[in-house]
């Protein structure tokens, strides 16, 4: 199976059970990004003296962008609209988490982008 389809078939939920378990999956990887993004950011501010700023920062990025993905796959997948059970409000929230442990790291301001 290619990469593209245990994608789709993990954000419809096949794999792991209901439709909600899919944009469960998703918000935790978006948040899973935005603490590692935070944490890139303090070992390269100097407030943290272990690991590599640059190798966290990359692995946020990298992270929020199949956390965003996974979000976008479900939404498109979700039958039915809100409140119907499906994940598709867990969907929608995961999107901002994606986005922004992507963009917590790699904006022209992080210490390791000059």
């Amino acid at each position: 199976m290619s990469v593209s389809g245990m994608m789709m078939v993990a954000a419809e939920g096949g794999i792991i059970g209901d439709g909600r378990t899919g944009a469960n999956l998703a918000l935790g990887v978006g948040l899973l990004g935005l603490a590692v993004g935070r944490l890139a950011l303090a070992r390269a501010g100097g407030r943290i003296s272990t690991g590599n700023a640059r190798a966290g920062g990359m692995s946020a990025i990298a992270v929020g962008t199949v956390g965003t993905i996974l979000a976008v796959l479900h939404m498109g997948t979700a039958g039915g609209g809100p409140g119907t059970g499906n994940g598709l409000v867990g969907a929608v929230l995961a999107i901002p988490l994606g986005v922004g442990a992507a963009f917590l790291c790699s904006a022209p301001t992080a210490p390791w982008s000059a």
